[in-house]
């Protein structure tokens, strides 16, 4: 008998447990605040990366900026609009910080996927979206290979922002503007491991300024690339 893939849409117990062992491990650490957001697991952290750690990252994805992808079988060109940068998960400036996300999550460093830098110019956006993987889409098939649906998301602004750039969360009722070194954590996940529907969000167009961020996005199980 073949053993049934995990369907993207629907309760998982794998899902449900890593969401009850995050949350218990960021509710017990006292750097560490939850974000009061009715019905989605949401936690920040101030000072996540000092002044030094945000310049280094910023320069890293100046270097190595492209324009942004989308995993979709449906968005326009206008719906991503920022710059890109994957980074070197293996090299010694990115490393330590790479692996202390998935410390602070407890999450293993191997479901994590790369860790991406984004770099927002004035009127550059990203519409809303959700981070968790859709079985009604192309790219399904193929993400079930390379660690299955997205768990956790971890965002780490780099910078403030002199105005717009929030991420902004419509459906669950609370926006973010960036602080330089600040992490925000949300499980993609409802409590039973279905995909949360109130985790929509949007990084919304920066007005003024030049908004930096990096996001690491962990996976259910092992991400291949690794």
């Amino acid at each position: 008998m073949f053993a049934r893939k995990p369907s993207a849409s629907g309760a998982n117990p794998v899902r449900r447990r890593i969401g009850e062992q995050v949350a218990a491990r960021l509710d017990a650490n006292p750097a560490v605040t939850a974000a009061g957001v009715a019905n989605v697991q949401a936690y920040y952290q101030l000072d996540f990366l000092d002044a030094a750690q945000c310049a280094m990252l910023m320069a890293v994805i100046d270097a190595g900026r492209r324009p942004s992808t989308l995993l979709s079988d449906k968005a326009d060109s206008d719906f991503r609009t920022s710059e890109s940068c994957d980074m070197d998960r293996y090299s010694p400036d990115i490393r330590p910080i790479d692996e202390a996300i998935a410390d602070l999550l407890g999450i293993p460093a191997d479901q994590g996927e790369t860790m991406q830098g984004q770099r927002y110019a004035p009127g550059q956006q990203f519409r809303a979206h959700h981070d968790y993987f859709h079985d009604s889409e192309s790219y399904w098939a193929g993400m079930q290979k390379s660690g299955g649906q997205r768990t956790w998301t971890a965002m780490i602004y780099l910078n403030d922002v002199a105005e717009g750039g929030a991420t902004w969360f419509p459906q669950a009722g609370f926006k973010v503007a960036p602080r330089a070194g600040m992490l925000l954590a949300w499980n993609n996940m409802n409590p039973d491991g279905s995909p949360n529907l109130l985790t929509l969000h949007e990084g919304t167009a920066v007005v003024e300024g030049t908004k930096y961020v990096v996001t690491k996005w962990f996976r259910e199980g092992r991400w291949t690339r690794y």
